[in-house]
């Protein structure tokens, strides 16, 4: 995690989404048929309710911290995510997304992010229900919280880690 950090400025929280912030279950049947209809499923994103657990601590966060989101949706949801973001009272931040056509595991690309971030700002914690996310980020140095506030999805995790699609 080293690098030099500008101490001026306010450490960072970064926030998951999916499952963290917005609670996915209404859109988890896309997921369960073959093929997967990934189209359905980031249509239904915005319909996402939120998580008060979720939602309290970005709130609380943002007392002392910047928030960041680091979301491994695809780079085509920024609009409905932003507004989701807005319409849910979320603190204003940067969003992190997947790009349209990488299929890494969620691991991968969100340490890749989390490192770079690391490089000059502190990154105060991580919040994220993927347990493999959490377990790369603790081991990577990072504290983490990991959001256990919502019910886990088999469907999710292999779409995370085997498709690199969330």
């Amino acid at each position: 995690m080293g690098g030099v950090t500008d101490s001026s400025r306010r450490p960072l929280a970064v926030f998951d989404l999916d499952n963290t912030l917005a609670d996915t279950a209404h859109r988890q049947r896309f997921l369960e048929g073959r093929p997967r209809d990934w189209d359905a499923f980031f249509a239904a994103a915005p319909q996402d309710p939120p998580i008060p657990e979720g939602v309290a601590l970005a709130v609380a966060s943002a007392e002392e911290c910047e928030v960041v989101y680091l979301t491994g949706r695809p780079e085509r949801c920024r609009a409905d995510t932003l507004d989701w973001l807005a319409a849910h009272g979320l603190p204003q931040g940067r969003v992190h997304m997947r790009r349209d056509h990488d299929r890494r595991p969620a691991r991968r690309t969100k340490l890749e992010i989390l490192r770079r971030l690391a490089r000059n700002r502190e990154v105060r914690v991580l919040v994220d229900d993927d347990e493999l996310v959490c377990a790369d980020a603790a081991q990577a140095g990072f504290t983490v919280v990991r959001a256990r506030w919502s019910a886990p999805s088999a469907e999710l995790r292999t779409a995370q880690e085997r498709d690199g699609r969330t």
